[in-house]
């Protein structure tokens, strides 16, 4: 039996957060205005600005439509509605973001160990993306849908990054003049390095948990096929 909309608690906390998010993060690159970015540019990369514009436009697509492609109630209820929304969700989000996820991330200025996470982020993104959607064209529906758990969990990954920075900041902040020698630098990059690699990683892991989890069946087959 079908369970309820209502019956899901995580739902409606999720799609606050993400809202709450993109409306947050978006705006400042919407108006094209170099000065309100949030990353620092790497003086040497001029096609910099632009690309994080649009990673942070087409990753704003992935994480808004992501927000009913993992609603079970709403696969089950409406599956041609999912099947267009999760082709915007991998065509219009996640393919062109992961893309430029990797080149902005490969000159991130916060550091190599930034740099190295940024980039495995954001190709694991697209190949557990890529899986996902290949597997729902050959109609394996289960597999599908434990390859865009994952996908998802990137996708998300994004709010998770943000709060471990802000632990980074309160942890490490503290050791400025003596484990960072003084150095601002130093210690901006350990935060960023930490909140890159914790950001990811974590909600990765807890994704394969829930997927691997003693005594639970995995992910049902859907109903309908997600063909494009």
């Amino acid at each position: 039996m079908r369970t309820k909309w209502y019956r899901r608690p995580w739902v409606a906390p999720f799609a606050f957060v993400v809202v709450a998010f993109v409306a947050f993060s978006l705006p400042p690159y919407l108006s094209l205005d170099r000065a309100q970015s949030r990353v620092p540019q790497p003086g040497d990369h001029t096609w910099h600005y632009p690309a994080l514009v649009g990673h942070v436009v087409f990753g704003a697509i992935a994480l808004t439509t992501c927000v009913v492609q993992v609603w079970p109630w709403f696969r089950q209820r409406f599956p041609v509605a999912h099947r267009r929304i999760g082709r915007v969700y991998v065509l219009a989000g996640v393919l062109p973001a992961g893309v430029l996820a990797v080149a902005v991330g490969s000159v991130s200025p916060f550091g190599p160990n930034t740099q190295v996470s940024n980039v495995l982020m954001g190709l694991l993104w697209l190949a557990f993306t890529v899986a996902g959607y290949r597997a729902a064209r050959r109609r394996r529906f289960a597999d599908h849908r434990r390859w865009m758990i994952r996908s998802f969990a990137l996708t998300a990954s994004i709010i998770s990054n943000r709060l471990w920075t802000a632990v980074g900041v309160i942890v490490l902040s503290p050791g400025l003049e003596t484990t960072f020698g003084g150095s601002e630098v130093a210690l901006t990059q350990a935060i960023a390095g930490l909140s890159a690699w914790a950001g990811w990683v974590i909600p990765l892991l807890v994704a394969e948990w829930w997927l691997q989890r003693p005594g639970k069946r995995g992910p049902r087959p859907a109903a309908q096929p997600v063909s494009a």
